[in-house]
């Protein structure tokens, strides 16, 4: 269970639904560590004084703004919460808008919400209204020192808080040299139809299950190698041929033809596969067909080599 960010209460008219607040991300980043590549030292991030060049204990640091050159406002851990008590302790809904009416670059970071003590009745009404009418809850919210604009929906039997960026947080698009239309583009109605044929020949459901870091994997398998004592020669980057004009037409035509094929090979693979007879397994083939035991994470060694400090 993710750590509890805060407790605290949605609040919409005179609606008032007790919730705490969990983060949704789990960053699945490869932790590195900083080391001397002369003797393997770790190398460690110093807090020290500008000034002096002394070490400062954390304990010692606060946060301060600057309203003149040199010249401090500081603020300790309460001054964030005295700035506005109530909205540090409640998801206050300003609205409610369609499921579909505010574009995904908007969205931001997903959170959990739970219902506390005496919250599940009002929980289980919003979360069910909210999802029979299709809509999103617009609410504003404080999460550690800042307010974000954000908004409530339900998800799999939950409610999801999810932040957005304010508008001044996006890049305009002035500036971009795009088509203006496909006439611009010089797109022709061949190339519209078989690019529609492709695209619903390659509608799926969404499954999250299916897609994977395999950057990630990649770079664990490597890591692996080299603690073992082998190398891998670095792959030849191929870099597409530039040309004055692309033939899109023949290049969609050759995609609908390879997926035609891969369909009629996967469907004669898999009736092959029901027609043979089936053999057991040998244990070698459990063994690569079971799903990797959790790695304990270890720093790799700086320079990717395998070695000890000397």
């Amino acid at each position: 269970m993710p750590r509890q960010l805060w407790k605290g209460a949605i609040r919409f008219g005179l609606v008032h639904v007790p919730v705490s607040l969990y983060p949704a991300e789990e960053r699945q980043e490869l932790s590195f560590s900083m080391l001397d590549k002369r003797d393997m030292a770790p190398v460690g991030y110093k807090r020290y004084n500008k000034n002096t060049g002394d070490e400062v204990a954390y304990e010692d640091i606060i946060k301060g703004y600057e309203i003149e050159k040199g010249q401090f406002v500081t603020l300790e851990k309460e001054d964030f919460k005295k700035a506005n008590v109530e909205a540090t302790q409640t998801v206050d809904i300003v609205g409610f808008v369609g499921n579909h009416d505010i574009p995904p670059y908007f969205l931001e970071s997903p959170y959990y919400l739970a219902p506390d003590k005496y919250g599940d009745k009002g929980y289980a009404l919003l979360r069910e209204v909210l999802d029979k009418q299709d809509k999103w809850a617009v609410a504003t919210v404080v999460i550690r020192t800042r307010q974000h604009i954000a908004v409530v929906y339900a998800r799999d039997n939950v409610l999801v808080l999810n932040t957005l960026r304010y508008q001044n947080e996006l890049r305009p698009t002035k500036g971009l040299e795009v088509p203006a239309d496909l006439k611009d583009a010089k797109v022709s109605a061949n190339e519209i139809k078989m690019a529609e044929r492709l695209i619903d020949d390659m509608t799926m459901k969404w499954n999250p299950k299916e897609f994977h870091d395999t950057y990630r994997d990649d770079l664990l398998k490597l890591i692996e190698e080299k603690a073992a004592g082998h190398t891998r020669r670095m792959p030849k980057a191929h870099a597409p041929k530039e040309a004055d004009v692309i033939d899109f037409a023949k290049l969609l035509e050759r995609s609908l033809s390879a997926r035609k094929r891969g369909v009629a090979h996967a469907a004669n693979d898999e009736q092959e596969e029901q027609s043979a007879p089936r053999r057991p397994k040998s244990a070698a083939h459990r063994k690569a067909a079971a799903p990797k035991a959790r790695r304990k994470s270890a720093s790799p060694r700086a320079g990717g080599s395998h070695r000890r400090a000397a």
